[in-house]
């Protein structure tokens, strides 16, 4: 079995220490090579399906939080309130109520929508110690978080269209999802009292859900305090189920902070605001990923790419010179030369890493390299610049393929 928490500290991606605390996890290197790359990713898919990022504070004033109704639904979860200078400032324990703020900072055009505002932001939350470990329950956050300001008649094509982007990222990532949950309200004090609201947010879902022919199932008490969610859940290699995917619809937080549009008409309209995650908190998401593939992951996210093998001493400069063109095309390679033990020795070092380009006497004097994949599968040697351009094109489709018979 892949424990993330083992895995993770083997191959030097992340640790914690005392001194700076339980479920405050730093990431080294390599790990923060994933973590880069992996968020880079989410903001070029971001990006392309239109929406701007932005960066907000990870503090607010006590208030913010009133309005959006954390601070009476949630403050259990939130750290304690500081004073600064006669004022109360809380860590935020989520994004959505600072993005409400940036959409209504000026006046808004039913053109502009629907309006996709994403970030990448931290956040943080008051988990007890006894449910922390490694990067799947922590107390810092850096959260893949959007929120689309939209009309109502615009509401079941944009999450329709999140939940495209969930399953696209899922491919690249080679993760699938275990099941869909329609996480709807459970009794007590927990939620907005709002039945009007929640029965209008729920249909829509449950119509995104019906339209888009994905297998679901209802479940009650996993609802935000606002509002119904889409919860696209994982399982871990120890059975353990999560989310890790959540699209929701919320007609409390458009009224708290009073957001409004110009219509067609003239007249202030209220926007619906769609929460959306693909892949929730990178912490987990990196957690899922160390266990889904035992450390060995798509060539397009690992930390070290090319692992360059010279078979001696010798062919050490060409090896260097193979090297530096890797880092010219963007491609992350590192050079394992005789010093680190036998040629075998090396392989089994580099079990890994994608991709090994061993470098003899014949493959140096040809400009060839022989590239063994992590697969098991030895190619014959072939010219530098071919072997190049194939990994260039598979990592840059984000393919979760080893190698193609022809270049992309």
């Amino acid at each position: 079995m892949h424990d993330h928490r083992r895995l993770g500290r083997e191959m030097g991606l992340f640790d914690t220490d005392p001194l700076i605390g339980a479920g405050l996890p730093y990431w080294l290197p390599d790990g923060a090579t994933v973590r880069h790359t992996l968020e880079e990713y989410i903001r070029a898919t971001e990006r392309r399906a239109g929406y701007q990022h932005v960066y907000s504070p990870v503090l607010g004033k006590r208030e913010l939080y009133e309005i959006s109704g954390h601070w009476a639904h949630y403050s259990d979860d939130m750290f304690p309130p500081m004073d600064l200078g006669g004022e109360q400032v809380v860590l935020r324990p989520s994004l959505c109520p600072h993005h409400a703020v940036i959409f209504r900072s000026r006046s808004r055009s039913y053109r502009e929508l629907p309006l996709r505002m994403a970030e990448l932001g931290g956040m943080y939350r008051s988990e007890l110690s006894g449910v922390l470990g490694g990067l799947t329950r922590v107390r810092a956050i850096q959260l893949n978080d959007a929120h689309v300001f939209c009309t109502l008649g615009q509401v079941a094509e944009e999450a329709q269209a999140a939940l495209e982007m969930i399953r696209r990222s899922y491919a690249a990532l080679g993760i699938t999802s275990t099941r869909y949950r329609l996480s709807l309200p459970g009794s007590g004090g927990k939620y907005v009292a709002a039945p009007e609201k929640w029965q209008r947010s729920t249909a829509l879902l449950t119509d995104v859900l019906d339209r888009s022919g994905l297998p679901y199932e209802a479940a009650g008490g996993e609802a935000a305090f606002y509002g119904p969610k889409i919860d696209v859940q994982v399982t871990d290699r120890a059975g353990r189920e999560s989310t890790l995917s959540t699209v929701q619809v919320d007609f409390h937080q458009p009224e708290q902070f009073d957001l409004h549009y110009i219509g067609a008409d003239g007249a202030k309209h209220r926007p619906v605001m769609i929460h959306r995650s693909i892949i929730g908190s990178v912490e987990r998401a990196v957690a899922h990923l160390i266990e889904q593939h035992g450390g060995a992951f798509p060539a397009w996210l690992a930390p070290i790419q090319l692992a360059v093998l010279p078979v001696s001493d010798t062919e050490l400069p060409d090896a260097a010179a193979l090297a530096r063109r890797c880092a010219d095309l963007g491609l992350r390679a590192q050079v394992a030369g005789p010093d680190r033990g036998s040629l075998g020795a090396r392989v089994r070092q580099a079990r890994l890493i994608p991709y090994q380009a061993v470098i003899g006497a014949r493959e140096a004097a040809d400009g060839h390299v022989a590239l063994r994949l992590r697969d098991g599968r030895r190619l014959a040697p072939r010219p530098v610049s071919d072997v190049l351009t194939r990994i260039s094109a598979l990592i840059g489709a984000h393919s979760t393929d080893l190698w193609a018979d022809t270049a992309s």
